[in-house]
């Protein structure tokens, strides 16, 4: 069976959540090294979780607009190649918004490095997990088309 709408939704708020999460906090320390001037460390956990956060909640928004594409398809999935290359998009929209919003102070705001950094390692981790071993540890997820609850 093929991921439903529902179920990319809840798969990649799930993984991105926890995965993602975890991720994040182990990359605080690099991201803290990267980052220009002098910030706090609770400075760069804010900036690096609503980064985060950010990612999540425009994914939700992305699942939408990759269903309607996907309609027009026989398959009506993705390749998995697909899967990996939405992150240029992704990744340009999540910058747009951080940079172009009042979601972070002006002096909080990501450089492009410390964003690309955590941007791409993430979707990266979260990538391959969601290909690989989440379908061993979950196979049941695959049949209830992508659904953790």
């Amino acid at each position: 069976m093929l991921p439903t709408l529902w179920g990319r939704i809840q798969t990649r708020v799930l993984v991105l959540g926890i995965l993602g999460g975890v991720w994040t906090l182990v990359l605080i320390p690099f991201l803290w090294l990267l980052s220009p001037g002098s910030p706090s460390a609770a400075d760069v956990l804010r900036v690096a979780y609503t980064v985060l956060f950010t990612v999540i909640v425009l994914g939700v928004a992305w699942e939408f607009v990759y269903h309607f594409l996907q309609q027009f398809r026989w398959e009506k999935d993705w390749p998995t190649l697909f899967g990996l290359v939405t992150a240029i998009n992704e990744g340009v929209v999540a910058w747009l918004v951080v940079h172009g919003t009042g979601i972070l102070p002006q002096d909080l705001r990501p450089s492009p490095l410390v964003f690309s950094v955590q941007f791409v390692t993430t979707w990266l981790l979260v990538w391959v997990a969601v290909n690989g071993p989440l379908r061993a540890v979950f196979p049941h997820w695959r049949f209830r088309g992508g659904r953790f609850l």
